[in-house]
């Protein structure tokens, strides 16, 4: 991200507050102008553009509720405000907030999330000086997607981990884009745990003409399909244990050999495994091959879900409805201030789909052009922070459950549209129903 040609407007008269902020502001890549008075801020305000302006409540010639009033009585155009306040002033942050304010926070407070807000707005304002992430603006993200140019210059095997709907194929899809070939060179994406034991095999590696019963003809499998390419492979911990010995010599000799064919055919490829499942543990359960797992495991990627990196939502969001506009031929929508806290406390278990899911829903059901809470979630979720951290598994539990219900009555509780909804596995989805107490005929 070249965030050096992001601009910050810093107004705080505390010395060494300020002195701090500005340093890490600096160090993080912004150009960071540092004003101890409202009335300087203001004089700069409207002479330079700033991305966003950080500001103590607390001036010594005047509040900050009376510089952001003030300039918005101007009529000129503002950066987006985040306000600094100590407990006592509270008040006045949330009707700065009421004013259009983007954000407050209440000393002692965590640098490293100011940082973060700082970082999604700038990319909100201004996305091209970011180079247009494509995985997110969350600081894992960003270090995620940093490491793909690194990595695609290697032939190594990569596992992508991560919970269900995390995005793992778009890490696989990003990695893929970093090679130079890119464009030229297939990416084949394939869910282990959608096929059957008996069609694994033939969909893997094709088969000959008249090798079972209706191969009418030669067929190529996904790994002649992906040659030269990225080949994908989903859900690998799905994969069956005749399986898990033939993709090991396939990944060891770089060859394969079709059902009913004789000669070996070269695959020249780059192949990404992806799970959500514990392999390790696995392999100590005797479930999984060791062999295969070092083999696979020789570049690992983690994907963190998505209640771990909150940045990620809005811009999300954004891209959704930004995406769901060009599909539909539809003026673009937008999201309510006020819908933005309770997506960003909800604890999404089925993470990045499940946040899609909201917000088709909402696109379909209603023809507002901006989006309420109430349009996104049939119920307001509880924030997080008023929960029982003792009982944050529990509460996941309950959201996970009550998605895995959407889901079923969605699709007229079939089990394989269902899985398929999800993106998970169909014994992925009998195991988390069993479970959670949910039959296939009722919720």
């Amino acid at each position: 991200m070249r965030s050096e040609s992001y601009r910050v407007c810093l107004i705080e008269d505390d010395q060494i507050l300020g002195e701090a902020l500005s340093d890490r502001l600096e160090v993080e890549g912004f150009a960071c102008d540092w004003f101890e008075s409202g009335g300087e801020a203001r004089t700069a305000l409207g002479r330079k553009r700033y991305d966003v302006a950080i500001s103590d409540i607390r001036l010594p010639d005047e509040s900050g509720e009376e510089l952001f009033t003030a300039l918005r009585a101007g009529g000129e155009p503002l950066p987006p405000f985040i306000f600094i306040t100590g407990f006592g002033a509270v008040e006045a942050a949330v009707r700065l907030l009421k004013l259009g304010a983007e954000d407050y926070l209440t000393k002692p407070f965590d640098v490293g999330a100011l940082i973060d807000k700082v970082r999604a707005l700038c990319v909100k304002s201004r996305p091209h000086l970011a180079g247009e992430p494509t995985l997110g603006i969350s600081r894992a993200m960003r270090a995620l997607e940093a490491m793909l140019p690194q990595i695609a210059g290697s032939a190594a095997t990569v596992l992508v981990t991560g919970e269900s709907g995390v995005g793992k194929e778009e890490v696989a899809r990003a990695l893929h884009r970093c090679a130079d070939t890119a464009r030229k060179q297939p990416f084949v994406a394939v869910n282990c745990g959608a096929l059957t034991e008996s069609l694994l095999e033939a969909e893997l590696f094709g088969h000959e003409k008249g090798a079972f019963t209706g191969a009418v003809r030669e067929k190529k499998g996904y790994f002649e399909q992906a040659h030269g390419g990225t080949l994908f492979l989903d859900e690998i911990g799905d994969m069956p244990p005749a399986m898990q010995v033939k993709l090991l010599r396939v990944i060891q000799e770089r060859q394969i050999q079709r059902v009913g064919g004789e000669s070996p055919i070269p695959v020249r490829l780059r192949l990404v495994c992806a799970t959500h499942q514990d392999l390790k543990k696995m392999v100590e359960q005797g479930t999984f091959r060791e062999d295969l797992y070092y083999r696979i495991h020789v570049i690992h990627l983690h994907v963190p879900p998505l209640r771990e990196r909150k940045e990620d939502i809005l811009w999300l969001a954004e891209r959704f409805l930004d995406r769901s506009a060009a599909e539909r031929g539809e003026p673009r929508r937008s999201l309510h201030r006020l819908a933005e806290k309770p997506l960003l406390d909800y604890p999404w278990p089925g993470n990045i789909r499940e946040l899609k899911h909201v917000l088709d829903r909402a696109l379909i059901l209603t023809n507002k052009a901006v989006l309420s809470a109430e349009d996104l979630f049939e119920e307001t979720p509880p924030a997080l922070d008023e929960v029982d951290p003792r009982q944050l598994a529990g509460y996941l539990a309950a959201a996970e459950k009550a998605f895995i219900e959407r889901a079923l009555r969605r699709n007229a509780r079939r089990i394989a549209e269902t899985a398929a909804d999800l993106g998970i596995s169909r014994k992925n989805l009998w195991e988390k129903m069993r479970r959670h107490g949910i039959g296939q005929s009722g919720g």
